[in-house]
């Protein structure tokens, strides 16, 4: 799973933050499929995807969109609360 963003800020606020929840993350370039006004993406498994979640909800991170790979490239999921 991949987290995109729009600000680098936000990108390194979540990273200290899923790391905090102890969540296995990656910092990692934003795939060219995924059109993101940030060049940093966070990767995470599928299995922390509530984890992940619940922290960006609570803290408010702001964030382009979280992504499933699949074949064709990324497939965005639909966020509960929409920021």
């Amino acid at each position: 799973m991949l987290i995109a963003f729009d600000s680098t800020q936000q990108a390194l606020r979540a990273e200290m933050l899923l790391e905090y929840a102890e969540v296995e993350i990656d910092i990692c370039p934003t795939p060219k499929e995924i059109t993101a006004g940030c060049a940093l993406s966070i990767h995470f498994p599928e299995e922390d995807l509530k984890i992940v979640r619940d922290v960006i909800e609570q803290e408010n991170v702001e964030i382009r969109g979280i992504f499933k790979p699949v074949e064709q490239g990324y497939e965005q999921l639909e966020l509960d609360k929409q920021k």
